[in-house]
């Protein structure tokens, strides 16, 4: 059932997942947009790489709760008679709304960042404590042995669906669905990094980077 409440719903997942939060801090405290420096991109890696650790840490967060904040809010729009999997297909359509907030956030002319901070904050609102703690143990290692904040996000994300799947056991449809999407989804959205890492020019991270 598709009531008034459960549209809106949808709507705030969005206008929530639009906070474009490197976008606005470089602006407001370094006078940058981060899109026109770096990689281009309007995320928390690019944020570190151009205006230091600090604000990166802080985009990082933000992304990440807003994330978390845009399926959680969910809970005040759904109707009472919803059933568990109705529960579940909603939490799975505001998770989408969030990410695609991110991607193309209305606020600042639909250009955003890759959505892996604001994924991030998904998972830990849908999935068990488990999932978010495996994501970072692969996230961490893949990033300590490569130097790439790409490559990390990538196996992580691909290795997302498996751990729901053979780990967590989710029985869930549109859990399982999500898992995958954000398998799938993820990759592509670094179809650019991933040329570069065939190529050797992908930037390696480094913490402690200068501000512009």
């Amino acid at each position: 059932m598709i009531t008034i409440s459960v549209i809106i719903g949808i709507i705030v997942a969005y206008l929530l997942g639009s906070a474009a939060t490197s976008v606005w801090i470089g602006r407001m405290f370094y006078n940058v947009d981060i899109r026109t420096k770096g990689s281009g991109n309007a995320g928390a890696t690019n944020t570190i790489r151009v205006l230091g650790t600090k604000p990166g840490i802080i985009v990082l967060l933000l992304d990440a709760f807003k994330g978390w904040l845009a399926v959680t809010l969910g809970y005040l729009f759904v109707p009472e008679l919803y059933t568990d999997i109705q529960l579940n297909n909603y939490m799975l359509i505001l998770a989408l709304a969030a990410v695609l907030g991110h991607i193309f956030p209305i606020f600042v002319g639909f250009k955003g960042g890759k959505g892996v901070a604001t994924i991030v904050g998904v998972i830990i609102a849908l999935f068990p404590t488990l999932l978010f703690l495996i994501c970072l143990g692969i996230f961490i290692t893949v990033l300590l042995v490569s130097g790439y904040v790409s490559l990390s996000s990538i196996a992580t994300a691909v290795a997302v669906p498996f751990i729901v799947l053979f780990v967590l056991h989710r029985q869930h449809d549109a859990l399982i669905i999500i898992s995958i999407m954000i398998g799938v989804f993820i990759p592509l959205t670094h179809k650019k990094n991933i040329v570069r890492l065939f190529h050797g020019t992908e930037n390696k991270f480094k913490l402690g980077k200068k501000k512009t």
